[in-house]
Formats: structure tokens, sequence, C-alpha cells
């Protein structure tokens, strides 16, 4: 739903009954509304204007026979103010949203008794403001959530919990990302350690070289871009198959494309590199097993800072930095003022600039490669 356009205050879905609630289509429709109107109050939390002058929030306008639990109600109110200091860090980084807007589709509707769980779909744009003609002039997403509505003794549904379905981050999400195990490799293997990259700006000067290694950085872009939301069936989809989801396994496609060639070998040896439909090497889907294969071949060397990335670059985070790293993205644009914008999946994202990841993750590690 674009942002700015008005709900009709207290949707009502079906008389209220004491018995076990019937969830008939008017139901369903109200449920995903008041979904649409849960993320678009989030999307909204991060867009230009004083908490004064923000507009009312709309799950305010629910009540009767759906609306939010008492519980939900403080965790959105939770939500939207760490989202709001998350638009006041970016800020600080030259960074505003001028424009949001958010759609909801409802996926599933399974109801058990006075319980109903609805799967649904967000679909968000951001747009950057004051959008200079390097720089991108929009971000989104795409991602996935688990809406539970309970219906309580007069038969009124109550939204109460909402839970991220993928496995990686959204620029509205405020829940702490899902950490990957940590991977192993064999003592005398000696996997090599990538050093931390520094999040301060301005970065050390460190321009790419876009001819000299002989890859195609153009077309590692074109393929990221196709593919961010639309994922290519000539490989496996590993999206909420568990920690880190489908993120290197899109980054390695997109290196593919652009030139990266297979070492075929066992599939648990990170210095092989391989992936197609049918079978993929550790090193082509896994976050730590990429960076060891990436580092020990020298198909990347690191950077210092991850603000120096350029258009096919590789980027990784350790969220809780425990050492073992936990989601991988490519860098897809970079701007006149020292910007890079990562794509990546899991939650498929576009576009998403390294301000905004430093801004909403603070605490985690980051490492950058030059590939």
């Amino acid at each position: 739903m674009v942002a700015g356009v008005a709900l009709v205050p207290n949707w009502s879905a079906g008389a209220a009954v004491t018995n076990d609630p019937t969830v008939d289509a008017a139901t369903k429709a109200t449920f995903q509304k008041l979904a649409d109107a849960v993320f678009t109050d989030r999307t909204q939390a991060l867009v230009g204007g004083t908490t004064q002058s923000a507009p009312q929030q709309r799950t305010h306008r629910f009540s009767g026979d759906v609306r939010l639990s008492g519980t939900q109600t403080r965790q959105q109110k939770s939500a939207l103010t760490e989202l709001r200091g998350r638009k006041d860090r970016l800020a600080k980084l030259g960074e505003r949203y001028s424009a949001g807007s958010t759609t909801v589709k409802l996926d599933a509707t399974q109801v058990k008794g006075r319980r109903a769980t609805v799967d649904v779909t967000e679909t968000t744009s951001l747009t950057y403001k004051k959008v200079r003609a390097d720089q991108p002039r929009t971000t989104g997403f795409q991602a996935h959530h688990e809406l539970t509505f309970k219906a309580d003794g007069n038969g009124d549904w109550q939204l109460t919990d909402v839970k991220d379905t993928d496995d990686g981050l959204a620029v509205n999400q405020v829940a702490q990302p899902e950490v990957a195990k940590p991977a192993t490799a064999a003592d005398d293997d000696n996997p090599p350690e990538a050093p931390k990259a520094a999040t301060t700006r301005p970065a050390p000067a460190n321009p790419k070289n876009m001819t000299a290694s002989g890859y195609d950085y153009q077309a590692m872009v074109t393929y990221a871009t196709k593919y961010w939301s639309t994922y290519n069936t000539e490989y496996p989809d590993f999206n909420g198959a568990g920690a880190g989801g489908d993120c290197t396994n899109f980054v390695s496609q997109s290196l593919k494309a652009g030139g990266w060639k297979h070492v075929p070998g066992y599939t648990n040896d990170f210095h092989k590199w391989f992936g197609t439909k049918d079978i993929q090497s550790d090193s082509f889907v896994g976050v730590n097993e990429f960076s060891w294969f990436a580092l020990s071949s020298k198909r990347v060397t690191p950077l210092a800072n991850v603000f120096q990335a350029d258009i096919g670059d590789v980027i990784q985070m350790d969220f809780n930095k425990d050492g073992s790293k936990d989601h991988t993205m490519i860098v897809t644009k970079r701007d006149a003022q020292g910007v890079p914008y990562v794509t990546y999946h899991s939650t498929n994202t576009y576009n998403r600039s390294v301000a905004s990841l430093v801004a909403s993750y603070p605490t985690a590690a980051f490492y950058a490669y030059r590939t």
C-alpha cells in the first residue's frame, strides 16, 4: 500500500461469536489489511520528517473484530521507536528517504480452532532523498512473514505475533537476524582468516581497476539485478533452509556470470568451487567456506574498509562477532560520495547502501573482498 493512502477506520469482519469463529473471505481480507498496516507503519518510521509530524499509525485504525493484541501493540511501538533511531543514525551518515511504499500480499491462511496462521509477502520500496545522478533512486526488498491471530471469548481476532520467516535482513526489520552455525574445516587445512573491514568514513582511497582481473563486473551486476527477487531456476533455492539462506549461493551465481570458473572436486573441500542445479560445493553456498575459497585461491584480496568496495566486490557480515560469518552480499552500485550499494538474497534486497547496514547493525563485524 502506497504511503499516505488513508484507511477506513475500524475495519470489521463479521459478527462476534461465542463458538469457534469462521474465517471467511472478509476476515481474511482484514487480516491482510492489518498486516499491511503493521509493515507500512514500520516503513514510514524510516521516512523523512520529525516524530511530531509523523502520520498517525495505521494500526491505530483497527479495533473491534480484528486488531492488535495489547502485547503486539507494545511490540509495534518498540519496533517503531527502534526504526526512528535507525533513521537518525542514517541521517548522520548522510542518508535519508523521501518516500516509502509497502504492499502486503496474503499467501495462505490456516485456521485451527481459535488460532489463525497467516503467511504474507511484503514488498517495500524506499526512495533516496536528494538523489544524485550517480546514486540509485530507490532501494527495496521482498520479505516473508508469518502472523498469528487468536480469537478471544467474543470471537474477535487479535494479532498476537509477527515472525520474519526469511533468513536474512530487511531495512525495516527490527528482529536480530539468525546467525549461522560455525563452519569447520580439517585442522590441517588451515583455512585462511579474513581481516575485519573498518566502517569509518571517509575511507582511504583504493580505486578498483575494472579490467586487470579479466572479469566482467558489469555482467555480475546485471545478473544480480535480474535475479534479486526472481530466482534463476538453473540453481537450487536455499531461502528458508536455515541461517544464511540463499545469500552466498546468489553471490556465487553472480560471480560466475562475470567469469569466475568452476574448480571441480569434493563438495566439502573449500579449495574447490562449483555450482549447478544438481550439485554445489560448500564454498559455493556457504558463507565461511566461500571466504576460505576466495582467499586461498587468490581470487579476492581483503579490503581495509567496507566503504572501499566497488561493483562486483563482495561484503560479508558477522552479526554477533563470534568469528563465524553469517551473511554474503555483492556490490551492485557505488556513488561518487564513496558509498557502495549491495544486492542480496535472504531477505531479497536490491541496492541497499552499506551506510544503512552500518547504521542498522552497529555491533556487527564487516568483511570486504576486492574481486
